[in-house]
């Protein structure tokens, strides 16, 4: 892990400002949504980027109700459910 030199305060609704810098370098804009992890005493936030519910694919991804499906999924499943799929 890379330390930048930078610290930050934690404010009184347990908020922390991420500086521009590292924002821009990390291509995070305002309204972006970040993943939180947790590693033994580590914070981790991680620009989200939607994936399969299931396997975790990014690729070819449809939107349903609310949910993010691949493609590759979908087929998988209408094959074990028994229904041709013509791609």
């Amino acid at each position: 892990m890379k330390s930048t030199g930078i610290v930050r305060k934690v404010d009184e609704l347990g908020r922390v400002v991420l500086p521009i810098e590292l924002r821009r370098v990390l291509n995070i804009k305002e309204k972006d949504s970040l993943e939180i992890f947790v590693d033994d005493e580590k914070v981790i936030l991680k620009k989200y980027e939607p994936a399969d519910i299931f396997t975790g694919a990014m690729d070819d991804l449809i939107d349903y109700k609310g949910k993010k499906v691949a493609k590759s999924s979908i087929i998988e499943m209408a094959a074990l459910a028994g229904l041709q799929v013509m791609e």
